[in-house]
């Protein structure tokens, strides 16, 4: 199964698009049940050093980035959308497109939860290129499988998935990734970085980066 990108709607919709309110719904259901933020967070306390701070990329409406800072974990979101009225005061939001963001140095732990998938090759590349001042990335993408669309086409209406998520979802599994498809496509070079990926039994693509 190639990876393809095509438009989702959800990102064409108003972050206040009743539509685009119920698709977040949605992803918030299939993040609970894929366990992304209890994932992320034994990942992080597990692999975060003293003092270092971790930016989440793709924040949508900060659910899983309340929840890690509520663990006591620094962290700071980025996302197009507005800052969620819940974001903990501590932590900074950037409302801004992470491919031109330019204050990458100052984190040294990058997280992403479906969001990368959303990138090209060469956007992929050149956000890697991005990440010199990194020692960790934590990510949980689609991993690309028929089965999983096939799975998600039929249980999608069973938990109350509109057809924008319905949409979408076979839209992000296509263009997720498999085996060391994301590290290369970062331009995560061997002799610098150590990585482990697989696939979830759910059908989350995860990936752990460290600089050697």
């Amino acid at each position: 199964m190639e990876r393809t990108l095509q438009p989702e709607i959800l990102d064409s919709l108003s972050p206040d698009d009743p539509a685009a309110l119920q698709s977040r719904r949605d992803l918030k259901i299939v993040n609970r049940i894929m366990g992304n933020e209890r994932w992320f967070r034994q990942v992080l306390r597990r692999e975060l050093r003293s003092g270092e701070q971790v930016l989440e990329l793709g924040s949508g409406t900060g659910e899983i980035g309340m929840a890690l800072s509520a663990a006591g974990i620094a962290i700071n979101g980025l996302d197009l959308c507005p800052r969620p009225a819940s974001w903990p005061r501590r932590s900074e939001w950037h409302q801004v497109d992470l491919r031109t963001f330019a204050r990458y140095p100052e984190y040294s732990a990058v997280i992403a939860n479906l969001t990368l998938h959303h990138l090209t090759a060469a956007e992929l590349a050149a956000l890697g290129r991005r990440f010199d001042g990194a020692r960790l990335i934590v990510v949980s993408e689609p991993a690309r499988r028929r089965r999983s669309q096939t799975l998600f086409a039929a249980l999608g209406p069973m938990l109350g998935a509109n057809q924008i998520t319905l949409h979408d979802a076979q839209i992000s599994i296509a263009a997720g990734f498999l085996g060391d498809e994301l590290p290369r496509g970062l331009g995560l070079e061997l002799n610098r970085w150590r990585w482990r990926c697989w696939v979830s039994f759910l059908g989350a693509y995860r990936m752990i980066a460290m600089r050697l």
